[in-house]
């Protein structure tokens, strides 16, 4: 198969995709889109509001698990759709068992975040309440899941067997200029299971990321191991954060952590999780 026809192909299964995706919606009376501003929850929104207008309202959760500068960045997303949208304030680090830090910490949270949801839908007479996730996502350990249907929360992208790479490129072919961005987990996952979490935990984790976006990193977490903030980058930004290292590791220590170092594994999903690798590079004095 040559390149263009290759080409051709992606298209059309991008566009099948779509086809697919606004017949699901054209359907439906009236959705709520659980809206975090990634590409999953972004393309299902846009096509949400590109068939049901005012009739699809998209609710970004607001807590301190969720960075302030991916709270902005939805409610941009949603300002350039001219979406109708509502951030909806959580309180899941107050539960003990989300704070706990479990394997089934993400239950509790999607637990709060689809609770509320519902609470609205049902006070306010919303027919559906839908997520981002994808067809790529059914494989994952995902504890999420269990509190969506809960809920009663669908995924239009599983249910239609979408998967990451047609999501990205049918957000693409809608112009949506997060069709690339990278996949953002709750600051909770940078911490390790059993350690606690804390609000004065989530803000130094956050203002380390921050420190990291400031100096133009894309993919990219800060593990906290303590007083170590391990760095994960993509492979192919290892040279250049070896050479801000100065940079990066006085930026982390402003924010609380004595040694900074660089984890030679590089990104990996669920990397918290995961022993801290003997091969590091840290931060100057």
């Amino acid at each position: 198969m040559t390149s263009e026809s290759k080409s051709f192909k992606a298209v059309a299964n991008h566009d099948r995709a779509l086809a697919a995706l606004r017949h699901w919606f054209r359907s439906r009376p009236s959705v709520l889109v659980a809206f975090s501003g990634g590409v999953d929850s972004a393309l299902v929104m846009a096509v949400a509001h590109e068939q049901l207008g005012p009739r699809a309202l998209a609710c970004i959760g607001r807590s301190p698990s969720y960075p302030r500068r991916e709270l902005e960045s939805a409610l941009a997303v949603v300002g350039r759709l001219g979406a109708a949208h509502r951030v909806v304030d959580t309180r899941e680090h107050l539960d003990a068992d989300y704070a706990e830090n479990r394997a089934d910490r993400c239950f509790h949270c999607k637990n709060e975040l689809y609770g509320r949801l519902r609470h609205i839908a049902d006070d306010e007479d919303w027919d559906t309440i839908v997520d981002g996730t994808n067809a790529s996502d059914r494989g994952d350990d995902r504890p999420g899941r269990a509190a969506a249907s809960r809920h009663g929360v669908r995924s239009p992208l599983v249910e239609l067997g979408i998967e990451k790479n047609r999501v990205r490129g049918a957000a693409r072919r809608l112009g949506l200029d997060v069709w690339d961005k990278p996949a953002m987990a709750c600051l909770s996952s940078r911490v390790p299971r059993g350690t606690p979490i804390t609000l004065e935990l989530l803000q130094r984790i956050e203002r380390a990321e921050d420190v990291l976006v400031e100096l133009g990193f894309r993919q990219f977490r800060v593990r906290d191991h303590g007083e170590l903030a391990r760095i994960e980058l993509e492979t192919a930004d290892m040279t250049r954060a070896v050479s801000q290292g100065d940079e990066i590791a006085a930026g982390l220590r402003a924010v609380g952590y004595r040694h900074v170092c660089l984890d030679l594994a590089g990104y990996r999903a669920g990397g918290a999780a995961a022993p801290t690798v003997d091969l590091t590079v840290e931060g100057r004095a």
